[in-house]
């Protein structure tokens, strides 16, 4: 099969690869009907997560079920399955407490590759969830999309308690920032304050329920978000981006007794006073895509919500060095890959 591989920073080839076949009697094989690229896959791409050896990439994924392995009960071939980016038995007590991509068994769906032909689904009875039919081409993207960025931008929102009546602020406007925004309005959110500089994306923003966009940064966004919450700031902020610097920018942006929810891969040390006097509630880390697919699953497809409008670039499996540079360049907010 062909797949996309990392050999170093920057480059990235379309390759020939093993099929995957079953290997644990937990397993499933999918042929993909569409991959994409993420931004967390930027940070080996740029060389800020090292890489030392040519590695297969992708985390995203749906598509058809080839095969299952014998102790596979629930997903049979033929269906249309999303997963999530961690594959999970969904059994453990990690898991019944809502946190699957912690499962103790858990296995990291990166390793695997899933921007390729087929792939290889562990723990699929925990990972994979069908879809009611076989969907339609226009629904692929929003089911793509809830394999992973729809499922970490509402876990940011979840995180950081939004609720109906509450300001949130939202740090970074890419797919999961965006994807935060419209789950903060699903969750009910008064007033949705979106940190962007990108007139494309302040537009998809506004359209899934901001009512505000600060384009200033750091201390000068810090401030104006203060001036639209009467000097508190904001009850709810999510941070969707992983550098020191938007997580400063979110902890300054929330009131004392106020939530961050972050789900942006934090690179770089931050301040222990800072923390400590901001009095803020932190929530985070990789989000358990699992526990929100069948209510994003029905939401998709009784067109309640569009989250597949956040890929704006779309190209064949054999141009995914194109999509990574796009989304570097912030040519494109999200590449989808088509096979």
């Amino acid at each position: 099969m062909r797949g996309a591989i990392l050999h170093a920073a920057y480059d990235v080839r379309v390759e020939h690869r093993d099929d995957p076949t079953i290997i644990e009697p937990t397993d499933a094989i999918i042929r993909l009907s569409a991959t994409c690229v993420c931004g967390s896959d930027l940070w080996p791409y740029r060389g800020i997560e090292a890489v030392t050896d040519p590695c297969p990439m992708g985390h995203e994924y749906v598509g058809i079920v080839e095969a299952v392995g014998h102790d596979v009960a629930t997903i049979k071939p033929g269906q249309f399955v999303i997963g999530s980016f961690f594959a999970s038995d969904n059994t453990c007590e990690i898991c019944r407490a809502g946190y699957q991509s912690s499962c103790i068994h858990r296995e990291l769906m990166g390793l695997i590759g899933t921007q390729a032909e087929y792939a290889r689904v562990p723990l699929a009875d925990g990972t994979l969830v069908a879809t009611p039919e076989v969907p339609s081409a226009d629904l692929i993207p929003s089911f793509l999309a809830a394999s992973d960025v729809l499922g970490t931008g509402w876990f940011g929102a979840v995180a950081a308690e939004v609720a109906p009546g509450k300001t949130v602020a939202v740090v970074g406007d890419g797919a999961v920032g965006l994807l935060g925004v419209l789950a903060a309005k699903q969750l009910g959110a008064e007033r949705i304050i979106m940190m962007s500089r990108h007139e494309p994306r302040q537009q998809m923003a506004r359209e899934f329920g901001a009512t505000d966009i600060i384009e200033e940064r750091g201390d000068e966004g810090v401030a104006l978000i203060k001036e639209l919450t009467g000097g508190f700031g904001a009850h709810s902020v999510i941070e969707a981006v992983g550098t020191r610097e938007s997580m400063l920018q979110a902890i300054g942006s929330v009131r004392p007794g106020g939530h961050v929810g972050y789900v942006g891969v934090t690179h770089g040390e931050l301040p222990g006073d800072q923390l400590f006097f901001s009095h803020a509630h932190l929530h985070g880390g990789p989000a358990p895509v699992r526990r929100f697919l069948p209510e994003h699953i029905d939401l998709i497809a009784n067109g309640d919500i569009n989250p597949g409008r956040v890929f704006d670039l779309t190209l064949p499996l054999d141009q995914a060095a194109e999509g990574y540079r796009a989304m570097d360049e912030r040519r494109a907010i999200k590449t989808l890959l088509t096979l």
